[in-house]
């Protein structure tokens, strides 16, 4: 028992120290970040930690060299007047096969196209062979307020497909791009004639767009509460998909128990409940679609993932399992904002998803079984320092590094993994695939840079706990709060121990019965005699 205590203060001392470690650490690894790096302990309470990503450059419209449209010595000269700035851009999308980022100028009323560098090689003003109104100067039906794009490579001709949500015109074009400057319409789609969707809205106003590997189209139209709009192939409505629950706050409730009481004249005049629409969502390699929707701290379906049938499959049966953003209720570790509205989510090839946050400025990484990596960013409407976000509006991933579209700083924020991040991921990687064992090395290099990590210590436990070392594993599980983990650790040690040693203990039962059963014999044949216990004599008077 003095041992088992003696262990205990050990453990609680080395935590606390590698906490204290990790607050030092944190703050002054990366002291020129704009913003304090945190995570959230298992307690729920956020505490300095090391950061997975640094700023490693801002892009403007000078460093995209978007004065080439304005120059006509330029091969990508449009006209003299072109902004050669971005202006409220409002999306940016990587197209991997040809290493190309698309941009939603949607100030400007343009596309921009670049390389992996992010230099324009191309800009897309409007559309040719369109049935809707043409600009007579340019023989283009032209863009208005675009704030979505999406790329696709056709499989035949090899060229990009270009899909667009043009805001302002109530439409989404689908055009096939054939050169620097034009782009050919393949298809518009509008508002579909149906009565379907006359009872979801009567405007039809696109604000972001992907399509699937088969050509159907989902289309989140800002009207719309009934989940993404659906087109086929062939540009057919088919219907919605993957509607949002609504939220179920004390009102909606207190509601909906009023309904059951009320007649048909209260019903008719009472508020409708209807769920929040999305923000936006991105198409994973599997073709999983994951959801975002900026409502403030939102906890019904604020981040789902979709399957084909439009099921959120991180639901269980009595609602969502995971939580996304900011902990509301949370320990602060500096003054700033705990609102979370979540605001575009990109999944990158590795398969982390990553999740902005325009309210903070943050991002938020995840891994897919939603353990949280990493918080990074901040928004700061009065600095123009690197890392802040005035007007955070669109993520994407490549690589090892993260970018962020602002619409009112009119840039793009690139962040690069640090060797922190780099050990995090490399672990949870491993750890993702079962290859737990393999992943002991970089946990310990985690905690090693930040002893108050969690989920290096719950990667650990389930590191031992697969190896078999369940002492090493009820430790780690310990350390990280996971009391389901830290169980069935225990069980696995006591029933590996009742195993090996199986034999020896019944054997020792066997002689202990059968020692007992002679002892008797003796006793009762009077060979051996039991001692008689001397009843001590009263007192007078008792």
């Amino acid at each position: 028992m003095v041992s088992r205590m003696k262990n205990n203060i050990k453990n609680i001392i080395s935590v606390g120290l590698a906490l204290s470690m990790a607050a030092v650490i944190a703050t002054t690894a990366y002291a020129s970040e704009p913003y304090v790096s945190y995570n959230y302990d298992a307690w729920g309470d956020a505490i300095p930690s090391q950061s997975g990503y640094r700023v490693d450059e801002t892009i403007t419209g000078y460093e995209m060299e978007l004065n080439k449209l304005a120059d006509p010595k330029s091969n990508l000269f449009i006209n003299e007047e072109e902004p050669t700035n971005l202006s409220n851009a409002s999306d940016i999308f990587y197209e991997e096969s040809t290493n190309e980022f698309w941009i939603a100028d949607s100030g400007n009323n343009r596309i921009l196209r670049t390389d992996s560098d992010l230099k324009v090689i191309g800009c897309y003003k409007g559309v040719s062979n369109s049935k809707t109104a043409v600009d007579e100067q340019t023989g283009l039906s032209t863009f208005s307020n675009p704030t979505g794009v999406y790329v696709s490579i056709d499989s035949k001709m090899k060229k990009p497909i270009l899909y667009i949500a043009d805001n302002k015109n109530a439409r989404v074009v689908k055009a096939e791009i054939e050169s620097k400057t034009d782009a050919k319409c393949l298809h518009e789609y509008t508002k579909p004639d149906s009565e379907l969707y006359s009872n979801s809205s009567e405007t039809f106003n696109p604000s972001k767009i992907l399509a699937d590997s088969s050509g159907i189209l989902y289309v989140v139209v800002s009207s719309v509460t009934t989940g993404a709009v659906v087109f086929d192939e062939t540009g057919e409505f088919t219907g919605f998909y993957g509607a949002n629950r609504v939220e179920q706050t004390a009102a909606v409730i207190r509601q909906a128990i009023w309904r059951k009481f009320a007649s048909n004249e209260q019903i008719a005049s009472m508020a409708r409940n209807v769920p929040v629409e999305y923000a936006n969502f991105d198409i994973d390699s599997e073709g999983f679609i994951y959801t975002v929707t900026e409502a403030a701290n939102a906890s019904t379906d604020a981040v789902k993932k979709l399957n084909p049938a439009g099921e959120n499959i991180w639901n269980t049966a009595t609602g969502n399992e995971f939580t996304f953003g900011d902990l509301p209720e949370a320990a602060s570790v500096d003054t700033s904002s705990f609102t979370s509205r979540l605001t575009d989510i990109v999944v990158g090839a590795d398969g982390i998803i990553n999740i902005l946050d325009y309210e903070t400025g943050r991002i938020f990484q995840y891994t897919q079984d939603n353990d949280l990596l990493f918080i990074f960013g901040s928004k700061n409407s009065t600095s123009d320092q690197r890392g802040t976000f005035t007007a955070p509006n669109g993520i994407e991933s490549v690589g090892k590094k993260i970018y962020v579209i602002d619409g009112k700083k009119n840039d793009i924020t690139i962040f690069i993994e640090t060797t922190f991040g780099k050990y995090v991921h490399e672990a949870a990687a491993l750890y993702e695939k079962g290859l737990y064992e393999q992943a002991i090395d970089p946990w310990n290099e985690v905690i090693k840079r930040d002893g108050g990590y969690a989920l290096a210590y719950y990667g650990l436990g389930k590191a031992y706990l697969n190896t078999g070392d369940y002492e090493k594993a009820m430790e780690n599980f310990k350390v990280s709060v996971s009391k389901g983990s830290y169980d069935r650790a225990y069980e696995y040690e006591r029933d590996d121990f009742l195993r090996g040693n199986f034999t020896v203990i019944i054997v020792t039962l066997i002689i202990i019965i059968i020692a007992i059963i002679v002892l008797r014999k003796l006793i009762k044949k009077g060979k051996i005699k039991m001692p008689k216990i001397k009843k001590k004599p009263q007192k007078e008077g008792k």
